[in-house]
């Protein structure tokens, strides 16, 4: 699955990078969530307690840290893709670790980021999801303009301490969330307004008339830059869903739910769910970020998938199936000891031309030869002859043929392990 991912995101100009685990306490905080689950880590014996690193809870902010730190030697826009380990201190539960994978694209630009990237790594990661065996994926989007002009325009300061609170309404629910907006003093009249806007969703741009339509029933205070981001904000999210819905049709829906605790996000913020399987959560989210690099300058936009989430419920409930269990689709059998020179030499030649096998650990009668290949998975197995390359045998169907190994080439199929939908 990680060769998939990697496959499409390369397809799309992606290059791969990998960055350090441990990070800087102060490149870790900030006001999220995600910032209380960092594991910070000490050096046992040392002379003081004081934590100063942490291991990273994301590839985002180690990411910034990459551009900012070679920021003379990249070539902007910088297309970048990463597929490593992540680790927050939260309770384990089904599709939740303490450390796990993520594969994230970015790309970042210098000073201005062109809006159609939005849309363009949406379209990478929905096409990354349709080439793995996994059910149908529904990206819902929002952005963080329209919600802030919106939060703004019905009188709430604290518009991120807001966004945190309707960022749990799947987990808290409408209750929750309006007694955690009261208790930082947002007023019923507003939080009833920000609750309504979360309700609104479409799979196309006419959310827009039930927003405006909100915003002209409510009461709001006089804030010219409020009502600026509305408007800025609507008609990106409009050209966002349209733009992905175009190039991976059934793929976005407006959904003015999704708030993205995260601190950074600026523009577009998405999540991804699976048809069916709506209670694992996001296993797909980002947004676009025009602040992450220190000083500024470096717009970007961003998805990661939660690979582990993706897998653990793809294998708990089997969904897929691997096609086999090994690399290998040859197992060469050996004669005697004598002969394993051969034997060897067969195994080269098929490597040479792209086919995974591997050569059988003992020459013991060929019926446990093909035993073992058999537990292995192995499909095929390559009897060789005192003259020619001798026969290869197809242990599934017992079809054999003579073959050589210059020549020979299993079914496509077969030659790789693939992950199938049961």
């Amino acid at each position: 699955m990680l060769a998939t991912l990697r496959r499409v995101f390369e397809l799309h100009g992606f290059g791969e990078i990998e960055t350090r685990a441990v990070e800087p306490l102060e490149r870790l905080g900030g006001a999220s969530e995600a910032s209380k689950e960092v594991y910070v880590l000490t050096r046992r014996g040392g002379e003081t307690a004081d934590a100063e690193f942490g291991l990273h809870f994301d590839l985002t902010v180690p990411f910034a840290r990459y551009v900012e730190e070679r920021q003379g030697k990249l070539t902007f826009p910088f297309r970048r893709y990463q597929i490593q380990k992540v680790w927050r201190g939260e309770r384990p539960q089904e599709g939740r670790f303490r450390e796990f994978y993520q594969a994230d694209i970015d790309v970042v630009a210098r000073d201005v980021l062109p809006a159609h990237l939005e849309a363009e790594v949406a379209v990478v990661m929905a096409r990354a999801l349709e080439a793995l065996p996994v059910p149908a994926a529904t990206m819902r989007m929002n952005d963080r303009k329209l919600v802030e002009g919106f939060y703004r325009g019905v009188g709430i300061a604290d518009v991120a301490g807001a966004l945190r609170s309707v960022d749990k309404l799947g987990k808290i629910g409408p209750e929750g969330v309006a007694k955690e907006l009261a208790a930082q003093g947002v007023g019923e009249q507003a939080a009833d307004a920000i609750l309504e806007l979360a309700k609104i969703q479409s799979a196309d741009g006419s959310f827009k008339e039930a927003v405006i339509d909100l915003w002209e029933t409510t009461p709001t205070v006089e804030d010219e830059d409020a009502q600026r981001l509305l408007g800025e904000g609507i008609a990106s999210l409009v050209a966002l869903v349209e733009s992905v819905n175009a190039a991976v049709p059934g793929t976005a829906m407006a959904d003015l739910s999704i708030a993205r605790g995260l601190d950074y996000y600026t523009g577009a913020v998405y999540e991804t769910t699976l048809e069916g399987h709506e209670d694992l959560g996001s296993i797909c989210s980002g947004g676009r970020y025009d602040s992450l690099v220190a000083g500024g300058g470096f717009p970007g936009v961003g998805m990661s998938i939660g690979v582990s989430r993706l897998v653990s419920r793809l294998v708990s409930q089997e969904i897929v199936t691997a096609t086999r269990s090994v690399p290998s689709a040859v197992l060469v059998a050996v004669i005697d000891e004598d002969t394993r020179a051969a034997s060897d030499g067969i195994a080269t030649r098929l490597r040479a031309r792209g086919i995974p096998c591997e050569v059988a650990p003992a020459a013991s009668k060929f019926g446990k030869q093909i035993q073992y290949a058999d537990r292995r998975g192995i499909p095929f197995v390559w009897f060789p002859a005192a003259e020619g390359d001798g026969e290869v045998k197809d242990i599934r169907s017992g079809e054999q043929v003579p073959a050589d190994a210059d020549g020979w080439n299993p079914p496509v199929d077969d030659l790789t392990v693939r992950i199938e939908r049961r």
